[in-house]
């Protein structure tokens, strides 16, 4: 092969596989969704009456990343800080996110050449025959054996390249960079919804101290009237049965108490979970519930597509099934490949690395499928229906996303005013309670009314700390719908996911 024909070889395909017009497959296009003009749970602005919650205005600070900054309490932020370094839920969806990345730098790997090399010394040892011709009749006579050791010095490399005519191995890339980009938008995923399931559970836990604290109050209460009515028993006012029922109620409410330790328990071993410390060392203080709901913006639902990491993953798995019919498109057309080889060869170190030693071999091939079976055409719509599923699924996480939103604005619409309510009932049963107690001293009516007052109130006071508690997970959960103050624009680009990272 002289020196034009082999530069022909090697320039042809690499020109045809440059060239942009070769890429088969699809252009892809973020699927369109529907979006509403506005969330319509937001609540209207606080009047004067003083609602318990308001959505942000415009001009409000956006969320940050670290948005459990806004409820204000050093303690949640400390253990909220452990998440990332410390939850294996998170650790795990790392290391995926790594596992991926690595699947797309192996994709991005052939489109370079593969370069190998694999030097032998080979000594061989084998008999040599020579035949003996006799000088008198000019006849030859039996052969005689001799034997040889001989040695061969080789150093041989060998190349091959596939040349991306067809741009399969393009789409292969981008196959496995949108897998990437997935995998890092599913990471955020697991990191917010571990944030947020913490700070709820915190918030669970700090209302059963404050729970907590209400029944200790009220046993002290109830342990004070059941004081009094054995003094009045004593004097002859009150009857036995005012102290037997008085008695009944406080070691009901002292065991209801009791109970409350369980819920606790259970809070503050699911917060060490989250943390990644064991349950048997980890510990909280008890500390009533005494925070404020914080003004959260919502902002408008188009801007929730690039803030939610689920949704961000969606859109990047429909990207990823668009560029693998690509991959499929590409098995109709012929695969090229160009290989060579060479290297030196001899029988004699010294000779080994001369150049008359030498030998190489160069040339391209070309593969391409004849019949099938209709393989290829029923490959092409697997990932065409895989395409249409992803979509389908970007879309319903869209819709599910607008749906959590609005339950959160509604939950907390709904809350700020019950809550107003309920610190009404409160207070109403506080009187109803006064009043009891007053004419039972008096002797107008029996223990009876003060107990069913005190019951009363009792359940008022249990409602208004769970509606706090609800009203503090719903903020909670309306941040996470929110996406956490985190956008698409962090995605890792195709260049971040293609170098190197470990």
């Amino acid at each position: 092969m002289n020196p034009s024909t082999a530069r022909t070889l090697l320039i042809a395909p690499l020109v045809c596989a440059l060239a942009s017009g070769c890429v088969v497959g699809p252009k892809y296009g973020r699927p369109d969704v529907v979006m509403p003009p506005a969330f319509k749970e937001l609540p209207p602005p606080t009047d004067a009456g003083g609602a318990t919650w308001k959505v942000a205005e415009p001009a409000d600070e956006a969320i940050r990343g670290q948005w459990w900054e806004i409820f204000g309490d050093p303690q949640l932020n400390a253990l909220e800080q452990q998440i990332d370094t410390s939850n294996q839920n998170v650790a795990a969806a790392m290391a995926g996110f790594l596992s991926a990345s690595a699947l797309a730098r192996q994709a991005r790997s052939h489109l370079f050449p593969t370069v190998s090399t694999n030097p032998t010394i080979l000594a061989s040892h084998q008999p040599t025959v020579t035949a003996v011709v006799s000088s008198t009749t000019a006849s030859t006579s039996a052969p005689v054996l001799s034997t040889g050791t001989f040695t061969e010095f080789l150093l041989p490399f060998s190349a091959s390249w596939e040349a991306d005519v067809w741009g399969r191995l393009r789409n292969t890339v981008k196959v496995g960079v949108a897998g990437a980009q997935a995998s890092a938008a599913d990471l955020q995923n697991v990191r917010l919804m571990m944030q947020a399931e913490l700070a709820v559970d915190y918030y669970e836990l700090r209302a059963q101290d404050a729970l907590q604290q209400l029944f200790d109050a009220t046993v002290m209460a109830y342990q004070d009237s059941l004081d009094i009515t054995r003094v009045q028993f004593r004097a002859g006012i009150a009857s036995d049965e005012a102290v037997a029922q008085a008695e009944t109620q406080l070691e009901a409410t002292q065991a209801q108490a009791t109970n409350l330790g369980i819920a606790r328990a259970q809070f503050e071993h699911a917060i060490a979970l989250l943390v990644g410390q064991p349950a048997s060392t980890f510990s909280l203080a008890a500390s009533p519930l005494d925070a404020t709901v914080p003004s959260i913006p919502a902002g408008v639902p188009s801007a929730l597509v690039e803030r939610r990491p689920d949704v961000a993953a969606a859109e990047r798995r429909a990207a990823q099934a668009n560029a693998q019919i690509g991959v499929a498109q590409a098995a109709f057309f012929p695969t090229v490949t160009l290989t060579g080889a060479g290297g030196f060869a001899a029988t004699s170190i010294t000779d080994w690395l001369q150049w008359p030693s030498r030998f190489w071999s160069l040339g391209p091939a070309a593969a391409q499928t004849i019949f099938d079976g209709g393989l290829r055409r029923a490959t092409v719509q697997q990932y065409q229906a895989s395409f249409d599923q992803a979509v389908a699924t970007y879309r319903e996480t869209v819709l599910t996303a607008f749906q959590q939103v609005e339950d959160s604005l509604s939950t907390l619409r709904i809350l700020s005013q019950e809550i107003q309510q309920q610190d009404t009932a409160v207070m109403s049963a506080t009187r109803s309670l006064n009043v009891a107690m007053a004419r039972y001293r008096a002797g107008i009516d029996p223990y009876l009314n003060v107990i069913a007052a005190q019951t009363i109130l009792l359940t008022n006071q249990q409602t208004a700390v769970n509606l706090r508690r609800q009203q503090m997970t719903a903020s909670v959960r309306l941040i996470e719908a929110l996406g956490g103050g985190w956008n698409a624009g962090q995605l890792p680009s195709s260049g971040q996911i293609l170098e190197a990272t470990r």
